[in-house]
């Protein structure tokens, strides 16, 4: 883990395991950036998301609001991606002023990211092509002779991505607290706003 861990400090990409799909990583650095938007041909108007092992290491990037590790505690690890304010203004291919948070639950993925400090948790593969399980296979089908691209561990279980979620602290457009579900994946939007209604 260390040699891949050197690798990626050296602004190398990897695919690692999450709980459902294959993510393609790099350290949140403008060099490691331009590789990997490069490898997955990403718009850079389509900010990734930044993976992290912990709430703890979360904070060093994001303002974590006292109510957040409650919807972390009730849905499954790793289900779900938060949008927060960012303690200081990151590439905009992170978000800028919001970025998207995902607390990985793999046990490969906190390993390395306990390691690395914060990896980008984008899926594996070209915008717009299908993701493929296998990580050693993503990694293959995304490394170019000028760009190789790591594989760490084995086949991810599937199904849908991570629900995103702009957190009430990242919503700007009215004063009032609120959150939005940006984009329905493995907890449903009812099943959000349903436990957010609980809440306020």
């Amino acid at each position: 883990m260390e040699e891949v861990a050197a690798s990626i400090e050296l602004g190398h990409c990897i695919v690692y395991p999450t709980s459902t799909q294959p993510a393609l990583g790099c350290i949140p650095m403008t060099s490691a950036l331009d590789t990997l938007f490069r490898i997955k041909r990403r718009p850079a108007g389509m900010p990734v998301s930044i993976g992290v092992a912990s709430l703890a290491q979360a904070e060093k990037l994001v303002e974590i609001p006292e109510d957040l590790p409650l919807i972390i505690e009730e849905f499954p690890d790793g289900s779900l991606t938060i949008i927060l304010k960012a303690k200081e203004r990151m590439d905009e291919r992170l978000g800028g002023k919001f970025v998207a948070i995902r607390i990985v639950s793999h046990p490969i993925a906190r390993d390395l990211i306990s390691i690395t400090g914060p990896l980008t948790a984008t899926s594996a593969n070209h915008s717009g092509e299908p993701v493929v399980r296998d990580c050693l296979q993503a990694a293959k089908i995304l490394t170019t002779p000028e760009n190789p691209v790591i594989g760490i561990g084995g086949k991810c279980d599937g199904g849908e991505p991570s629900t995103l979620i702009s957190w009430h602290t990242a919503c700007e457009s009215s004063g009032r607290r609120s959150i939005e579900v940006i984009r329905e994946g493995k907890v449903s939007s009812g099943e959000i706003y349903s436990w957010w209604q609980k809440r306020t």
